[in-house]
């Protein structure tokens, strides 16, 4: 029998085609295996949840099989067990398996805790909840009060976790109400279009979205949509009544838009290069940004991991440990550039071991070049919360950090192979064709966070360790050099 959980309904509410799909014709997503980073992000999740549960110390854990748990779930309930993990409870196909279930005595009602792993109560939380205070309610118990238990962002770890600390439990209850006649209507339309058999027609709502926003079946529903389109214009998304203008309009090739349409400076500068191939340089810009940069020049890049649980003292959830850099030194115009880095090994904090490291490396004069700035400072700063005795080193390398992606930000160099896009994986290929990512074993963030995540929580062997660490340094060394073959690319077209 085929249930509607409160997963189904959530990402109904975001794209009813593709929600339908998922249950139905699960091989029409663009990726019908869970990648090893969004399965690291659902184990942290679990992790989570798994530690916060000691809020709730007597708490008794339901199995895990659907159908012992829900009579065991009846069990419990019938011998009113203050507080179960995981119960489940099914309303007419409708599934709803609760973190934890609270049961007051005093009153005879319920408290339901949802366990989210974000340090903040988003939109969807609330909706999650109210989904399944719906469903309890449609089986009859009593439920008083919704309540979110999310990681607390200020929380600093001390020798020992604290979890009363680490979480805080936020009383949604009220805010559970005020939709909760709106929630109970789109559940019995949810109900009945998912378990529908007969396929949706036509494009998915994902059509009114930019490209950043759209779920994993937009392929299949949309054929006809043109890999690169409207849906990639630079920040289109911020303006869906343009977006919805133009589907309406059926025009989702950008050599069909209308040349009186209204868009921002940065969207005409995009579509002007795609529509006459002509690269957009603006020499006297980009050469009084390169002219301010002092040698010797540092192309740095910082590789971090950021657990949800503090791993180490003074850390707070989700504060990047910094484990990884690469720096690729020019010393003085003209000169190869010298490779120098860091690689932590160990499963302690690297903290101290990656600014002493620094300080071997980086001159205390010159330019430290990064690409997205904003990244790379901010690892410092809080390095410097941690370890005050380089806090005057780390603000003072702050300040000489200069952002390579500017340039391409501000549209002084605009390519039509960028795609309305300023990430070094889109500007690399255009001034430095000859490096690739994609032959590289570990060729994005997302892969290298698996690999970092692995070998601090031990569980690789040596040889195992041994390898990736080679991978590591492949990787973030391809990112330092990048910077320096795409500032060296602009230097010759200065020069030229």
């Amino acid at each position: 029998m085929a249930y509607i959980s409160k997963t189904d309904f959530l990402l109904w509410r975001e794209c009813p085609k593709n929600a339908w799909l998922r249950i139905h014709k699960p091989e029409c997503c663009s990726s019908s295996e869970i990648t090893e980073f969004e399965q690291s992000i659902i184990d942290a999740g679990i992790e989570v949840e798994e530690v916060a549960r000691n809020l709730f110390p007597k708490g008794i854990l339901v199995p895990d099989a659907v159908a012992d748990a829900q009579q065991t779930t009846c069990q419990l309930i019938a011998s009113q067990s203050q507080t179960l993990f995981q119960p489940i409870f099914e309303h007419e196909q409708l599934l709803a398996k609760v973190d934890v279930l609270h049961y007051d005595e005093e009153t005879r009602e319920y408290f339901i805790y949802e366990i989210k792993s974000s340090t903040n109560v988003k939109e969807e939380h609330v909706y999650d909840l109210a989904f399944q205070i719906s469903v309890l309610r449609l089986c009859g118990l009593s439920v008083k009060r919704g309540l979110i238990v999310r990681l607390n962002s200020k929380y600093v770890r001390q020798r020992d976790q604290d979890i009363q600390q680490l979480f805080i439990t936020e009383d949604v209850s009220e805010r559970v109400l005020n939709i909760s006649d709106d929630v109970i209507r789109e559940i019995r339309i949810a109900r009945n279009y998912l378990l529908n058999e007969s396929e949706p027609q036509g494009a998915c709502s994902c059509v009114l979205k930019g490209r950043s926003k759209h779920c994993s079946t937009f392929d299949y529903s949309n054929p006809n949509i043109p890999k690169y389109g409207i849906h990639d214009i630079a920040r289109i998304g911020n303006s869906p009544e343009k977006l919805k203008e133009l589907v309406d309009a059926g025009i989702y090739e950008l050599q069909d838009l209308p040349v009186a349409f209204k868009f921002t400076t940065a969207q005409r500068v995009q579509l002007e290069a795609y529509r006459t191939g002509k690269t957009r340089i603006d020499k006297t810009a980009i050469s009084k940004e390169l002219s301010d940069l002092s040698f010797p020049l540092h192309f740095i890049d910082y590789e971090t991991w950021a657990s949800p649980l503090p791993l180490f003292t003074q850390y707070s959830p989700y504060d990047q440990i910094p484990l990884q850099y690469s720096v690729h030194i020019v010393g003085a115009p003209g000169e190869e550039p010298i490779h120098r880095d860091f690689l932590h090994t160990g499963v302690s904090d690297p903290s101290s071991a990656f600014v002493n490291s620094l300080k071997q490396h980086i001159a205390p004069f010159g330019t430290l070049i990064v690409w997205n700035k904003g990244f790379e400072s901010h690892v410092n700063d809080e390095i410097a919360r941690r370890l005050p005795e380089v806090r005057d080193y780390l603000f003072e390398i702050n300040d000489r950090v200069y952002d390579l992606m500017d340039i391409f930000a501000e549209q002084f160099f605009v390519h039509k192979d960028f795609y309305g896009k300023v990430s070094i994986k889109k500007v690399l290929p255009v001034l430095a064709p000859h490096l690739k990512y994609e032959s590289l074993a570990i060729h994005d963030g997302a892969v290298a966070s698996v690999v970092w995540m692995k070998l601090l929580s031990g569980q690789l062997s040596a040889a195992e360790s041994s390898m990736f660490l080679a991978q590591l340094k492949e990787y973030c060394a391809l990112d330092s050099y990048g910077m320096y073959a795409i500032w060296q690319a602009l230097m010759d077209l200065i020069r030229n």
